[in-house]
């Protein structure tokens, strides 16, 4: 069997992620009213049941058609900075993969490196920052040095999802410098950023998917 990523898994993915953002959506939501607006879970649950909804109306026929309709879709749909944040990460995500039906490791994480990459122009912010990147960043260079190493796609993905983890669990102690809750200043300090933490979920329930379980 060749070790891809296809279509179908693609879009079993986003299913994935939507009903693990749904099932966390309080979790979400309580370390988002922390620091932010409180509505950090409700927003990513509603963007990712219409991307999923809007996947079932035509089933795309290319990398570049999926992200381009879950890009879309999360930016007219979730709200505050999220929406175009992560409508950006899957529209850069179906550019790079454009006419390709399916994804080897190297290929999704160059995917991936080009939706981050548009996330930190999008949102100006950089590691440390107390945001999504802090999760994101460590999960595509894990994937990029996995593929790299000859890796299997499921291994890579793990240890992905390992990385972003890690990664969401590092901002508990940081200041914000991006985002509203910025305006917090130190007190922002001793509380996991609600966006790296989605993000995570994002990274292993791809984890998941790709491991069969």
């Amino acid at each position: 069997m060749t070790d891809v990523i296809t279509l179908s898994q693609l879009t079993a993915w986003l299913r994935r992620y939507s009903d693990t953002v749904t099932a966390e959506r309080q979790y979400l939501t309580d370390l988002d009213a922390a620091i932010g607006d409180a509505d950090h879970g409700s927003n990513m649950s509603r963007g990712m049941a219409a991307a999923v909804a809007k996947i079932d109306e035509a089933t795309p026929e290319s990398v570049g058609a999926f992200g381009k309709a879950v890009g879309m879709t999360l930016v007219s749909t979730v709200g505050g900075a999220s929406g175009p944040l992560y409508g950006t990460l899957f529209l850069r995500f179906g550019a790079t993969g454009g006419d390709a039906t399916e994804l080897d490791a190297a290929a999704l994480a160059a995917a991936l490196r080009a939706g981050v990459d548009g996330v930190i122009a999008r949102g100006k912010a950089e590691a440390g920052d107390k945001t999504m990147l802090d999760a994101l960043l460590p999960a595509v260079a894990e994937l990029e040095g996995a593929a790299a190493s000859g890796a299997g796609l499921a291994e890579a993905a793990a240890a992905a999802a390992a990385a972003a983890e890690a990664g969401r669990d590092a901002t508990a102690p940081l200041v914000a410098h991006k985002g509203r809750a910025s305006y917090l200043g130190e007190r922002s300090a001793g509380h996991i950023d609600p966006g790296a933490a989605s993000s995570a979920l994002l990274l292993r329930a791809l984890a998941d998917e790709l491991a069969g379980a």
